[in-house]
């Protein structure tokens, strides 16, 4: 019984979709992320990888007003990851 329940449950931290944004300048990243992730099937996970500044408002901005959820962010060397899950039915 509760294997199922794990299974309903359990979330992939492997992405679906990478996007590399690196070197683009708003609106760019954000506009990449919208355009590649229309096709993908609710619960979607992409990844984008951004070295834009304004990226650490406009991504997060971008996914509240989608209903996107922003899983994790980490910043590096100039270069923040984003991991996303896309907005399920």
């Amino acid at each position: 019984m509760w294997e199922g329940v794990r299974k309903r449950y359990q979330i992939s931290m492997t992405p679906d979709l990478e996007i590399d944004a690196r070197n683009l300048l708003c609106p760019l990243p954000v506009l990449r992320l919208r355009k590649r992730m229309q096709p993908l099937e609710p619960g979607a996970l992409v990844e984008i990888i951004t070295t834009d500044p304004a990226a650490i408002v406009d991504v997060p901005h971008f996914c509240a007003e989608s209903g996107h959820e922003v899983v994790s962010s980490t910043e590096a060397e100039g270069e923040t990851t984003w991991h996303i899950r896309k907005a399920g039915s």
